[in-house]
């Protein structure tokens, strides 16, 4: 467990030095606080212990700069007699406990452990919520491709953390299915999710949507009306077309981000808030930034992890699993089976999707509708763009959907194996996925 104490007097923190690293602890420490801040944030430290009383910074700004900042070590403040309530504040903003100045080594040794074992139970529960939240959002983002694998991945470890994640991909890849499952994998997914399309509602209407208003606020504001940070306090807040925010509300959103805190329309108090912003735009924001459209500020405040949702195209292999999803949802619907012959199948998968997974789905739901029988065939989608379909002749009739989509995979392998003159490895990564994966799907549909 590696150490941080913040601590001005010299014998204080030499004291504290020596005693914990006998205890067995990796232990830096800092006589001035800026640089003990910066310290804290640029690098890995488990825990810190903080005087309150220090002429550069005080303690208490020290926690709430360190958690406003995204710091998620344990903070120990240490407090002389009279400076007990300093210490409470500081618990308020954030801080683990407090130790009574002067202490005894025994009862420093002793709140250091409490601090690592809630340390290391909080690691254990990370890591048991990181594995149930993958399978939690196996029913939300339908993908076999590396590239979807990769973005799920790093959505998974930001989930656990409170960073701002700006969410980027072409209209219809899914942005909003991977904010919902970043709220799922999230210690915040017992709370709320709430999503609003920035670009959907009127700039009148916006502000009051966001931040809520009272009574009186405007014309028609007859009652009080909490917004949407307020309704999701203690969850997560989809900002959907974010770079379409009017510019009058991108400097309030901003306030709101680095404070922590909204003030309805009308109204004089601030109201404390504990909500995960999640952005999502399918415009590229470096461009807003440079038409003086958004400003550069709120950008860098909400792209501290960026996601980048691949579109379909350049992930055909996601197409089969979706259409099975998708089929399934339907013949539920509709209250009878829905199954894809094979050519359609690989015309489906052939097809260039500009519209992406959307226009997959509505693709499916509108030949479903439309088909006299619960098997659709390749004339039963209207695939405009002219992408090609490859129909192999030695495909089987099966009406099973699984068999199907084997088919259409036995052939992508085919071809990729051709390409690659055999070479798995190279034939793999022609087809967008690991060779661990190419030698699963060669047992399981073995190409011809």
């Amino acid at each position: 467990m590696r150490l941080l104490i913040v601590e001005e007097d010299a014998s204080s923190r030499q004291s504290l030095d020596r005693l914990l690293g006998e205890a067995g602890y990796t232990v830096e420490s800092e006589g001035d606080a800026e640089r003990a801040l910066a310290r804290a944030m640029a690098e890995d430290f488990d825990l810190i212990l903080c005087d309150v009383k220090m002429s550069a910074m005080d303690g208490l700004t020290f926690v709430r700069r360190f958690r406003a900042g995204g710091g998620a070590a344990l903070i120990i403040v240490m407090a002389g007699s009279g400076n007990e309530d300093d210490a409470l504040a500081a618990m308020r903003e954030g801080a683990y406990d407090y130790l009574q100045k002067p202490f005894k080594p025994d009862a420093v040794v002793l709140i250091v452990r409490k601090a690592e074992e809630r340390e290391r139970l909080r690691r254990e529960v990370e890591a048991l919520r990181s594995t149930l939240g993958m399978g939690a959002v196996r029913d939300l983002v339908i993908s076999q491709s590396k590239a979807m694998r990769d973005v799920l991945e790093l959505a998974g470890r930001v989930a656990r953390h409170n960073t701002a994640v700006l969410i980027t991909g072409e209209s219809g890849t899914g942005k909003e299915v991977v904010a919902r499952a970043i709220h799922r994998m999230s210690p915040r997914s017992e709370g709320s999710f709430i999503a609003i399309n920035c670009a959907a509602i009127p700039e009148q209407l916006l502000e009051s949507e966001l931040f809520g208003h009272i009574k009186g606020a405007f014309t028609g504001a007859t009652a009080d009306h909490p917004g949407l940070f307020e309704l999701a306090d203690g969850g997560t807040l989809l900002l959907d077309e974010i770079a379409d925010l009017p510019q009058a509300l991108q400097a309030k959103l901003l306030r709101v981000l680095e404070e922590g805190e909204v003030r309805r329309l009308g109204a004089r108090e601030q109201r404390k808030i504990d909500v995960r912003v999640l952005a999502a735009t399918g415009r590229s924001m470096e461009q807003a930034i440079e038409q003086g459209e958004f400003r550069s500020d709120l950008y860098y405040r909400l792209n501290v992890v960026r996601l980048q949702i691949p579109p379909l195209r350049e992930r055909p292999e996601d197409i089969p699993e979706l259409l099975t999803h998708f089929a399934r949802q339907m013949a539920q619907r509709l209250g009878r089976p829905v199954s894809i012959t094979p050519s359609a199948l690989a015309a489906l998968t052939n097809h260039a999707w500009p519209g992406n997974v959307r226009e997959l789905r509505n693709s499916l739901e509108r030949a479903a509708v439309l088909s006299a029988g619960g098997l659709l065939d390749s004339k039963d989608f209207a695939l405009s763009n002219g992408a090609s379909a490859s129909q192999n002749g030695s495909v089987s009739g099966s009406l099973d959907l699984r068999s199907q989509v084997e088919a259409v995979e036995r052939e992508a392998i085919q071809r990729a194996l051709q390409a690659a003159k055999g070479n798995r490895r190279q034939a793999a990564s022609l087809l967008g996925i690991s060779l661990r994966t190419l030698f699963y799907k060669l047992r399981r549909v073995p190409a011809t």
